[in-house]
């Protein structure tokens, strides 16, 4: 009998899956797309219906290859990527690689990587899903569209290099817009009041100004404070009224994609791309002594809350056993999806209760652990007992007004015996209690002392990447998948920093974002992009066709591309204004590009040619760096004989040419041409350079050719002018490992010459 193929998009996967299935099935792996739009054209034939065009992936025709040899003469293939629209189209591509007349394609789709999850799901096999597949087309297609044809803008306007992209131009707009409400906040003053009040019986306690005549309190200034310091002093206190009560607090549900990015952020200090890959490894197995891999956890991409019951019922079963019956519940907890949540997965838990962080420990590295106790605690305790907390609240009346204390006493933990939570919903009183004397109704206290403090609002804060996740969570942007990737990009590309663990937008940041908005405000408009994320969910749904929503994004985008190709400002020409004026000339200064990245320029040139570095200050209000120069001629240029003088620029002092701007040559301050001299020969058939140190545009070191750009020579990896004694390489670099130390590598792919370098 000819074994059918199971295909996965994942080779961890086929260990995973060979454990259970290895003696029935041939099993291989597309190693994730195998297909994709073309990487030098736009590949959608806008004039055709959006048709795609998909081509080979560079370097996957071996791959295609090994699954037809897989294949064989089967005539079924179980097409298994992950239940997702990224796995649909993977499995679209596989099955389009492999059709073969007569041999039949069924779509399976693993929610857990056990031998239920696998058995249950290969006993269940499914159509490939065509509305699935056509919103990851669609989506794809979209950002094809976007990114292809405003990119080549921003290069020709901006700088080389840059993107944009229909969700991360969004995530790059929300950083920058919040961080001009910080820069424009003005902070206003108030005060807050505090008595210290002592009863008939220690100890004394701190009562907070609440009321004024019955409103909320709002002491204004420190005049304000001082009349109101007076009339307390003159006041008698007293006990006005005792509350207490007991409120129930339920448990959070378990976690979906983007709530797990959030809690591994600010309690693991993890980020999310960070997060993600260790979730990957903890959905397609990890040999934990049974045999072979075994997957920990369900998938990891949903936004589904939902659990099915015998999953509740172990956790139900666990929670008896290990805290006693009063913690647990008699039947599940369910609870319920948003209306857009996709119910096609479950929401992230432990695939076995049973198998519980302190039994898995020694299987699993430092992150696994730490993650998978994480979901598992989570999990669990969503399927505990409510927790009940005291609240009691004090209110003491002094003339007009009322003071209140409080505080809260948990009196049967529930869930929070596992898992407390860390968010909005816990009481801040929590974080500082006070101890109480015995108060009744009518008492009068002793006023010990009044303290009023001065405070002042403070600006919105910036984004962490756990509040960024929530922004884009909650504005509908993107989908928790792609939030990983999106984040790591808008650094990649230098739009934003993280400082401290959080997002500033950096200048070019500023001028990308702002050049977008101008030209394409609904592309940049939060609205408009979650509309589209609902429109993707309606393909996948069934309740909207592809072509109707390319069409309909296409025709408005289409106006605003051309009308931005000649219309759009041009930094590397025109630049922005600044609004300052140049202290040579009085003419207007302007933002510009340059190879070394933004500067100012006087518009006057070339009658002038001022120009400078400059920073904002906190408010954004631009300032100008003076430039040291010393005028003192230092040598001749190599290049036009003109005198050279030391100059001092964003990486440092360096020799500039005074011919500028009709000759650029700069040297380092040592003297080097075009970079400092390493005593390596360039390596390039034919040239007869020199290997210099260099910095990029970015301040990165790298080296490379002296002759550039006549050789475009270049590596991260510092070079050393040594052959490679096993091949025809005329270099090795440089390389340090935390395992080997120091070595020495060649760089010829194929080539695994390595030798040890001492200190």
């Amino acid at each position: 009998m000819k074994k059918p193929l199971l295909i996965v998009e994942s080779p961890t996967k086929v260990k995973t899956l060979k454990k259970y299935v290895g003696k029935d099935y041939n099993v291989a792996a597309t190693v994730g797309h195998i297909k994709d739009l073309p990487p030098k054209e736009l590949g959608i034939d806008i004039e055709n219906e959006f048709k795609a065009k998909y081509v080979t992936i560079k370097g996957k025709s071996k791959v295609i290859q090994a699954l037809k040899s897989a294949a064989g003469d089967t005539d079924t293939v179980y097409l298994a990527p992950d239940p997702d629209r990224e796995g649909e189209a993977i499995a679209f591509h596989a099955a389009d690689v492999l059709k073969k007349k007569g041999r039949r394609f069924y779509r399976v789709l693993f929610h857990e990587l056990t031998k239920k999850g696998i058995t249950d799901a290969l006993n269940n096999p499914l159509e490939p899903n065509q509305d699935r597949y056509e919103a990851q087309q669609t989506r794809r297609s979209l950002d094809r569209l976007v990114g292809y044809q405003i990119s080549p803008l921003l290069w020709r306007r901006v700088q080389g290099g840059l993107s944009a992209g229909r969700v991360q131009s969004v995530a790059v707009r929300i950083i920058c817009d919040r961080e001009r409400a910080i820069r424009i906040f003005e902070p206003e003053e108030y005060w807050s009041i505090k008595a210290n009040l002592k009863a008939d019986l220690p100890p004394n306690f701190i009562a907070t100004l609440a009321k004024i005549d019955g409103k909320k309190a709002h002491v204004p200034d420190g005049e304000s404070s001082a009349r109101i310091v007076k009339e307390l002093e003159a006041a008698t206190f007293m006990v006005e009224k005792l509350a207490k009560r007991t409120i129930k607090r339920n448990p959070l549900p378990p976690f979906i994609t983007s709530k797990l990015q959030q809690d591994a952020i600010n309690r693991l200090r993890f980020s999310a791309k960070k997060t993600m890959l260790v979730a990957q490894q903890l959905y397609e197995g990890i040999e934990i002594g049974t045999g072979g891999p075994e997957g920990l956890i369900t998938y990891m991409r949903t936004d589904s809350i939902r659990v099915a019951d015998e999953a509740a019922m172990e956790a139900i079963t666990h929670v008896k056993e290990r805290f006693g019956p009063e913690y647990a519940l008699d039947v599940p907890r369910v609870f319920k999806n948003k209306n857009k949540a996709q119910d096609a997965h479950e929401a992230i838990r432990p695939t076995a209760v049973l198998n519980t962080p302190e039994n898995l420990k020694p299987f699993l590295n430092e992150d696994q652990y730490k993650l998978y106790e994480l979901i598992w605690n989570r999990f669990v305790a969503s399927q505990m007992s409510q927790a009940l907390i005291d609240q009691n609240t004090i209110s003491i009346k002094a003339a007009a007004y009322t003071f209140t204390v409080g505080g809260t006493t948990v009196k049967f933990k529930g869930f929070m015996a596992l898992y407390a939570e860390s968010d909005e919903k816990t009481d801040k009183s929590d974080k500082a209690k006070q101890v109480l004397p015995e108060l009744t109704e009518g008492m009068a206290l002793e006023r010990e002392a009044i303290i009023p403090k001065q405070h002042f609002t403070k600006p919105p804060p910036r984004f962490s990447e756990a509040s960024l996740v929530k922004e884009l969570e909650e504005s509908g942007i993107g989908r928790p998948s792609t939030y990983a990737s999106i984040l790591s990009i808008i650094r990649d590309k230098g739009y934003v920093d993280l400082i401290n663990r959080y997002f500033v937008p950096s200048e070019l940041g500023f001028i990308v974002n702002d050049l977008l908005v101008t030209s394409f405000p609904e592309i940049l408009d939060t609205t408009f992009t979650a509309g589209m994320e609902n429109d993707l969910d309606d393909i996948e749904n069934g309740t909207k066709r592809s072509l109707s929503v390319l069409n309909d994004f296409y025709t408005s985008f289409k106006e605003k591309l051309d009308h931005a190709k000649e219309n759009m400002l041009s930094v590397k020409g025109v630049g922005i204004d600044t609004g300052l004026s140049c202290p040579a000339c009085q003419k207007p200064l302007n933002i510009k590009m340059g190879r070394n990245g933004h500067f100012i320029a006087c518009t006057g040139y070339p009658e002038c040619s001022f120009s400078s570095n400059y920073v904002r200050d906190e408010k954004g209000l631009i300032e100008i760096m003076e430039t040291k120069t010393d005028n003192t001629k230092v040598k001749d240029c190599i290049k036009c004989s003109s005198p050279m003088v030391k100059k001092e620029g964003r990486f440092g002092e360096f020799l500039a040419c005074t011919g500028y701007p009709d000759c650029k040559h700069t040297e380092s301050v040592n003297g080097e041409a075009n970079g400092k001299e390493t005593g390596a020969k360039c390596p390039e058939p034919g040239c007869n350079g020199a290997i210099v140190e260099k910095r990029s545009r970015r301040g990165k070191i790298f080296f490379g050719c002296n002759n550039y750009p006549d050789c475009a020579f270049a590596s991260w990896d510092p070079v050393v002018n040594s052959p490679c004694p096993e091949c025809d390489s005329l270099y090795l670099i440089q390389k340090e490992t935390k395992k080997e130390g120091k070595l020495l590598k060649c760089p010829k792919k194929g080539c695994k010459y390595k030798e040890s370098q001492k200190e």
